[in-house]
């Protein structure tokens, strides 16, 4: 593959202090984040399309509890199965491909599929696609941390966040007007479609990323089940800085997921907001990430990990709280800009606080531990968001989610210490 040359302009998306196959990965991370911006901009529309259709709570929360209920049982063993591959780029781009082009065959189902099975049909689809889904989210955290190195995550993960937000919020404006011209279903058939042009790109780009095999250490290859298990275990006991960061976290991301497929709902049912002003709020969020990237990675220099992790944490909290008590979508888009500056805190920090207390030799296993942490707020939470929805109404249930972020936070500011690099990474 060619070099691809960005000349004075380099510096923006490469440290000066790398060397050229680390530059070139620097760079094809952050094209890949171009195509997953385009078809991951589709991403917002789907529950809503769903809503549409006259999906209830419960089949919207699908979306969110599926990909949670299979990394929930499969997450470990697709990180043993990664573990025990020298290089896992190949499984990662071919992954995402799969992921992202289901929005093409989200499209083609609309055309082919009766509406009196539509809306099973597409939950069907994107069941299947809860298994590559499992293998991205387990191999994503480790591609990342390889390409950037220990010094460079805050850098390389500022500058792809920021240009998949930008990609993703100007996609998600422009969708979002496209469907107020053509008539239902007919105007999001031809949104999925388009969209899904951006699983190529990612595909491409992210199968190009070069890494250096993995040294798979010989006790971790072994073939008895329970020895694997007894092995994992032991390390677990001294890993203590991981094991209390996925804690806390898990409580942290329960009530992020609870509120994920409110919001939908609550824009349709409850505010009454056009396909065109969804799109705009959610632009609005993803818009100032580029700011908020920039500024976090600053102050995480300046001020340290702690503060981002504090300040972010806590303000995050209040957003589905305010929202909540909102019915106005001129305030709901400036909110939703407000908090997006604050989520791009949470996405740096909890990468690069993860990735610190992962120990290199194990980081496929690991993060598959973390992931099914993830997975298991994520699987739980729709559930309760449903029924909480039903029993109190939405907005009280937006409310709630507010009110377990803020323990999340509480549980970061009295015990979390950040993590020093993990020594098998320094």
């Amino acid at each position: 593959m060619k070099t691809i040359r960005f000349g004075k302009f380099r510096r923006l998306f490469v440290p000066a202090d790398v060397n050229p196959i680390q530059g070139r990965n620097f760079i094809n991370v952050q094209i890949d984040a171009i195509g997953v911006g385009l078809a991951s901009a589709a991403a917002p529309f789907l529950p809503v399309f769903l809503t549409r259709l006259g999906a209830t709570s419960q089949q919207v929360g699908y979306l969110t509890s599926m990909p949670a209920l299979t990394g929930l049982l499969l997450g470990i063993f697709i990180g043993r199965f990664l573990q025990n591959r020298p290089n896992i780029v190949p499984y990662f781009s071919a992954a995402r491909l799969m992921v992202l082009s289901s929005y093409a065959l989200t499209a083609l189902l609309i055309g082919l599929v009766p509406n009196a099975i539509l809306i099973k049909a597409i939950l069907v689809l994107w069941a299947v696609v809860t298994l590559p889904q499992t293998v991205v989210a387990v191999s994503f955290n480790v591609v990342m941390s390889s390409v950037a190195g220990a010094e460079h995550r805050y850098d390389l993960m500022s500058r792809r966040w920021s240009i998949l937000g930008i990609t993703t919020a100007l996609t998600t404006a422009l969708a979002g007007q496209l469907l107020e011209h053509f008539p239902f279903p007919l105007n999001y058939q031809i949104m999925f479609f388009l969209l899904s042009v951006g699983s190529l790109i990612s595909f491409y780009y992210s199968s190009h990323i070069i890494l250096p095999d993995r040294h798979i250490p010989a006790e971790y290859q072994v073939n008895n089940f329970k020895q694997r298990l007894l092995l994992l275990y032991a390390r677990l006991k001294i890993e203590i800085p991981f094991v209390r960061f996925v804690s806390i976290r898990f409580v942290y991301l329960l009530g992020v997921t609870l509120a994920t497929p409110l919001f939908p709902l609550y824009f349709v049912r409850v505010v009454g907001a056009s396909d065109a002003w969804i799109g705009l709020i959610n632009t609005a969020q993803t818009s100032i990430l580029l700011i908020g990237y920039f500024y976090w990675t600053h102050a995480s220099r300046q001020r340290g990990s702690r503060f981002v992790l504090l300040i972010s944490t806590f303000s995050m909290s209040l957003y589905p709280m305010l929202i909540s008590r909102i019915q106005n979508v001129q305030s709901i888009a400036a909110i939703a800009g407000i908090a997006g500056f604050f989520q791009a805190g949470i996405d740096l920090v909890f990468f690069d606080e993860l990735m610190k207390t992962i120990p290199e030799d194990m980081s496929p296993i690991f993060v598959a531990i973390a992931q099914t942490l993830t997975q298991l707020s994520s699987f739980l939470a729709p559930m309760l968001s449903a029924w909480l929805g039903d029993l109190l109404g939405i907005p009280s249930a937006l409310f709630i989610s507010g009110l377990v972020r803020l323990i999340g936070f509480g549980l970061f500011w009295k015990f979390a210490n950040t993590a020093q690099p993990n020594q098998a990474q320094v």
